[in-house]
């Protein structure tokens, strides 16, 4: 069947029907490729680091433990990249309240 032909009965530009053919003949198969870039991190597999570290600094915050990260690998991360692979490996960075803080939460409950 001619493209011109396909083009009408699929009710497409003749551009298009060109565009498939010859991604077939060079892919193989009219299957959409992904999308964007592929992301690169250096939390890839850093996994005993990242727990090594949080486990020695269990107070630090998530500059301090880029900067921490920074140092013993020599590669550098941003706190939201930091606090994403906290996240996927389960880590709860919440802190405690402190006793002053405390303090004042109950008194302005009262």
């Amino acid at each position: 069947m001619s493209i011109r032909k396909v083009a009408t009965q699929f009710a497409v530009s003749t551009s298009l029907v060109q565009k498939l053919v010859n991604l077939q003949r060079t892919e193989g198969n009219l299957q959409p490729k992904q999308t964007g870039k592929p992301q690169f991190s250096h939390l890839t597999n850093a996994e005993p680091e990242v727990k090594a570290l949080v486990a020695e600094h269990p107070d630090a915050t998530l500059a301090e433990l880029c900067e921490l990260f920074a140092s013993k690998t020599g590669n550098w991360v941003s706190q939201s990249a930091m606090c994403r692979y906290l996240q996927k490996l389960g880590l709860n960075r919440k802190k405690k309240l402190g006793t002053a803080a405390k303090r004042r939460q109950k008194e302005s409950e009262n």
